[in-house]
């Protein structure tokens, strides 16, 4: 007989979000007079930028041509798209990443939760209270959080980190032993941005204890502060206990377009194991590449964004690329 993974029986019924899309919809079509303001998903509202239409046109006309076809890309990504993340992304901010650090994928979501491939069962999980739910849920389905407590809404094996008011909604580090840490900046839900110093003190702590820090930096874009991190890479010491993970969905509104990446630096090793290696091995192993279409259109994002050079988002929708030219 087929032995099903029990791990999900403990999930307290479906993913958070598929919860309130649900609820949304009931109370929708009861009240279609309403105008609900959503808070839920973080969605988008605008379209896509005429630069990235235009190479999603011209990457389709390639598919429809023997000279330009593309069929199965390398998993990792196409070097064009690398090479873009590369330049603007990382060295343009002083940080020292090499193309093969760099994994494309269909958005910092899948990666989030299929980064768990790497790690032992027997991994102690930190997260921060409120979290994004990914972070506890695909942990909970490989084993590691323990038992699901209805009444507090925890998992016996994870270590929640208080981000309230009393504590200006940072996480502190934590008390007791703890092998994976997740951290989000700028945080969902909370909207909160560490600072270089807070950052610091979380990577001089993870290579203190050996413990490896996984940044989700998907909200980066918007850091309008000088002086705060856009990347946990900018941070001495954090090639050695980090994962960071990007998307393009707030970037550039490909939430539906689906394309991200994960920066696993090779310098990051634990009991013998590279971690950059085992990424790489897992992701040629269940992954096939992010399509051709999207990727040729992800390399045509402004590479300062939003943030960084304080547009807002109708003149982002009218920006140039990372670069205009064909691969």
């Amino acid at each position: 007989m087929a032995k099903p993974n029990f791990n999900y029986a403990k999930l307290p019924g479906s993913y958070l979000f598929a919860n309130i899309a649900h609820e949304t919809a009931a109370y929708q079509e009861a009240h279609p007079e309403a105008k609900l303001i959503k808070m839920g998903i973080g969605d988008v509202t605008r379209p896509l930028a005429p630069a990235v239409i235009k190479a999603m046109h011209e990457a389709v006309d390639d598919l429809a041509t023997p000279e330009h076809f593309h069929g199965y890309g390398p998993e990792q990504g196409y070097d064009f798209l690398r090479e873009a993340i590369l330049e603007n992304d990382f060295k343009a901010r002083g940080i020292d990443i090499t193309l093969d650090e760099i994994f494309v994928s269909d958005g910092a979501k899948s990666d989030c939760g299929n980064i768990g491939d790497l790690f032992d069962v027997d991994n102690v999980i930190a997260v921060c209270d409120p979290v994004y739910p990914v972070y506890v849920d695909s942990n909970a389905m490989s084993g590691r959080a323990g038992e699901y407590d209805a009444t507090t809404e925890k998992w016996s094996n994870i270590v929640y980190m208080p981000t309230t008011a009393e504590n200006g909604f940072s996480p502190e580090l934590p008390k007791e032993h703890v092998d994976i840490v997740y951290l989000c900046s700028p945080n969902n839900p909370t909207g909160t941005v560490l600072s270089y110093e807070q950052l610091k003190t979380w990577v001089d702590y993870a290579n203190e204890t050996h413990a490896v820090i996984m940044f989700d930096a998907a909200y980066e874009r918007f850091i309008t502060e000088e002086g705060i991190p856009h990347s946990i890479f900018e941070i001495p010491g954090a090639r050695t206990c980090a994962i960071e993970f990007r998307s393009f969905s707030k970037t550039a509104g490909f939430t539906g377009a689906r394309c991200g990446y994960t920066v696993v630096p090779k310098d990051l090793v634990r009991e013998g194991q590279n971690l950059n290696a085992m990424w790489n091995r897992r992701q040629t192993t269940k992954f096939n590449g992010a399509s051709y279409v999207i990727q040729r259109c992800s390399r045509h994002i402004h590479p300062r964004g939003l943030g960084s050079n304080r547009r807002d988002h109708r003149l982002l929708s009218q920006e140039c690329a990372y670069d205009q030219g064909r691969p």
